[in-house]
């Protein structure tokens, strides 16, 4: 349990926020740290990894606890991404929130100033929007996403003390991913049998082309990322920089360095990079994206068109109890039978047989949307026990019958089954499953011309399917899936488009997080795939909005308050006199947010041992980007650099390069939203602000209570 101190003389809700926040701090980089959640009641433990798993396990009973609670469910049911940062950014900014007013700023100049502050950087961060195109040209070669993952560090060696128990190869790649602060990555990688002749490759491209073609490439290159923001109605940058006026609509700086630009054309580069520290469960979404592909070219009968990453269409069986290495990527459908059905799978297995799907559950009393009978009107009769189980057995009965009359022999249905019907079609040789995602059935009812039905009894022979075959998934033990002894068969049919992912692990206790990380993966790479970018990774973000802000922040001290009456011209008189007063103290407030999450994210590489140590690098980073005029330039070059002194610290000479780490634009950005927007609502909603001269006479005891999570 932990317990914190709350001060009822500040802001109630704030500090909840904050506590809250806390508890899940070590979810952030790639190297996580587990929690055991106890209960203080029953006295039974869950092992969590996720923020997700975190609130479902912490009492959120308060009306902050049900705001935090439905802002992380809505971010994770729509990216199943980023709640970590969602949670952290909500603490780090109810901190600067609750700063902001122990500084006596008003409430509405910090709701105007964060807001705009937050709508800034995120125009500021475009300029690290990294293009990706055409990463299915080489799908089918043998530069998998395993191959790049171990080529790339046969000699990287993990610092001692970091209590990281894996694989070798999944040690190597949690390191490398958690060295790549503000992205000071290697070049970008296109296959590990290529990386070491990439070099004179691009000497002897670059000798035969000529200077209009590499004119005409640099402008290319430049339109797969829009040009840095120079200026916005709220906030006026400095003119510390010249800019001319290029053919095509092209910016080129005068006073820097021309920034680099990149592009990602190669799937398991990408992979890669939004692997974050968990190769594993990238390399299952690999593997499920090939076999994609391959269902994808074997039913169009060319590989040359588009290939859409359907991400509905994988899902994931668990199996806990066995081995790891048992985890694999399979075609068709997966599931968890009773071990009563062991025989009839068996007896099944050989021959190709007919289906029938239906949409609704399949019991007696179910009635499709619309037909279902009043609820609160109940038939009085002295043998109303025997009429409901002549009722259920004659269904039953009808059912069987229409099944054989259509020789069916799997039933597939989207709800509940009844127990006796279930039980009644295993004796006469005929499967019936329950409790089937939509997209199975439509998967099904695509590949073997079934039509879903909303009940057994309106079946007909255009509504069966036929050539699905069904298997054991694999010879285990009959008790080694769970102590209920079940266990998995494997449903397909030539040309279904469908995807298992089976996870295995021998601790129960590991099974969700298991889970969780492979769907955290997938849809990274899913919504890398389907927005066709990324942002450059590893901090290099955040770092650029810390800069940002703080640039800002110093503008609003130089320039005093001659733009504060354009900046909030709806406003009175009174709050645009004292915006210039306080504005730079609320971007200041809203960066330290920033640095905090940087702060927190260097911390859990395991690379930086103190904060002091993390903080130093931050400020190293903030000062070399002011220094070269243009933060966003700066990150940009830094990316460019193979070996940098600050990624080299500490680490051998010999380090070989390491890829770039990539963040998923929507996501992240709406995480950013996201929290700040709960923030906010908060502190203009919360009742228990208590300001006053009043107050100060409380007692010490009467001030002050305790906050349990």
């Amino acid at each position: 349990m932990d317990c914190r101190v709350i001060n009822k003389r500040r802001h109630t809700g704030l500090q909840q926020f904050s506590s809250f926040a806390k508890t899940g701090r070590t979810f952030l980089g790639p190297v996580k740290s587990s929690k055991f959640i106890v209960d203080e009641e029953c006295h039974e433990s869950v092992l969590i990894s996720s923020t997700v798993r975190l609130l479902e396990s912490l009492d959120l009973t308060s009306a902050v606890g049900q705001l935090l609670s439905e802002a992380i469910q809505a971010q994770n049911n729509t990216y199943r991404t980023g709640t970590s940062t969602l949670l952290f950014l909500v603490g780090a900014w109810s901190s600067a929130a609750e700063e902001c007013l122990h500084l006596g700023v008003p409430i509405s100049l910090i709701v105007s100033v964060m807001s705009e502050g937050l709508n800034s950087c995120i125009e500021e961060v475009e300029s690290l929007q990294v293009p990706v195109h055409s990463v299915y040209d080489h799908i089918d070669s043998t530069d998998t996403f395993s191959g790049l993952g171990v080529s790339l560090y046969p000699s990287l060696q993990i610092p001692s003390g970091t209590g990281l128990v894996q694989k070798e190869h999944d040690l190597k790649d949690v390191a490398s991913q958690s060295l790549a602060f503000c992205s000071l990555s290697g070049r970008p990688v296109k296959s590990p049998q290529l990386f070491r002749l990439q070099a004179k490759f691009e000497a002897d491209e670059n000798t035969s082309r000529t200077p209009q073609t590499l004119k005409n490439n640099l402008l290319a290159d430049t339109h797969c990322r829009k040009s840095v923001l120079t200026h916005s109605r709220h906030f006026s940058r400095t003119d510390h920089h010249q800019w001319i006026s290029k053919s095509g609509g092209f910016l080129e700086q005068l006073s820097a360095a021309a920034p680099k630009t990149y592009r990602c054309s190669d799937l398991a580069e990408l992979e890669v990079g939004l692997s974050h520290g968990d190769p594993s469960s990238m390399r299952l979404v690999d593997e499920a994206v090939r076999l994609q592909h391959q269902n994808a070219g074997t039913q169009r009968g060319s590989r040359t068109m588009l290939f859409p990453f359907d991400i509905s269409r994988i899902f994931t069986c668990c199996l806990p109890g066995l081995p790891d290495t048992l985890s694999c990527v399979c075609p068709g459908y997966i599931t968890i039978v009773s071990m009563s059905s062991a025989t009839l799978v068996k007896e099944l297995q050989n021959q190709l047989v007919r289906v029938v799907l239906v949409e609704g559950d399949l019991t007696e009393n179910y009635r499709h949307l619309g037909f279902n009978k009043p609820a609160n009107i109940k038939t009085v009769s002295e043998s109303v026990k025997v009429q409901q189980d002549s009722s259920e057995e004659l269904w039953t009965d009808h059912v069987l019958r229409v099944l054989i009359k259509f020789n069916v022999n799997l039933v597939l249905a989207r709800g509940n089954v009844s127990e006796h019907l279930a039980e009644k079609c295993t004796n006469s040789k005929r499967l019936v499953i329950g409790s089937v995602h939509d997209s199975v059935l439509q998967a099904f009812a695509e590949a073997s011309g079934a039509v879903q039905v909303a009940y057994l009894t309106h079946v007909n022979e255009n509504c069966v399917g036929s050539g699905v075959s069904v298997t054991m998934w694999r010879s285990v033990p009959s008790d080694a899936v769970d102590g209920i002894s079940r266990m998995a068969v494997m449903l397909k049919t030539e040309g279904i488009n469908l995807v298992t992912v089976v996870l295995t692990s021998p601790g129960t206790a590991q099974m969700q997080t298991k889970e969780d990380r492979f769907w955290t993966c997938a849809s990274r790479l899913y919504y890398a795939l389907k927005e066709q970018k990324v942002f450059l990774g590893g901090g290099a973000v955040e770092i650029l909005c810390l800069a940002h802000l703080q640039g800002l922040a110093g503008q609003s001290v130089n320039k005093g308050d001659q733009d504060s009456s354009g900046w909030l011209h709806n406003t009175s008189s009174w709050l645009a006199s004292s915006a210039a007063l306080y504005r730079p103290t609320v971007l200041k407030c809203l960066a330290d947010g920033w640095h905090s999450y940087l702060s927190t994210l260097l911390r859990n590489t395991a690379v930086y041992s103190s904060d002091s140590e993390a903080a130093t690098s931050i400020q190293c980073h903030l000062q070399n980007a002011a220094d070269s005029g243009s933060p966003s330039s700066y990150i940009l070059n830094e990316y460019s650099k193979l070996n940098s002194v600050i990624l080299n610290s500490g680490i051998s000479d010999k380090l070989e390069p390491i890829p770039r780490v990539y963040d998923v634009v929507t996501p992240k950005i709406e995480a950013w939203r996201r929290a700040l927007d709960l923030v906010l609502l908060v502190l203009q909603t919360d009742s228990e602000i208590i300001t006053g001269l009043a107050h100060t006479q409380k007692s010490s005891q009467e001030a002050e209570g305790f906050l349990f999570l």
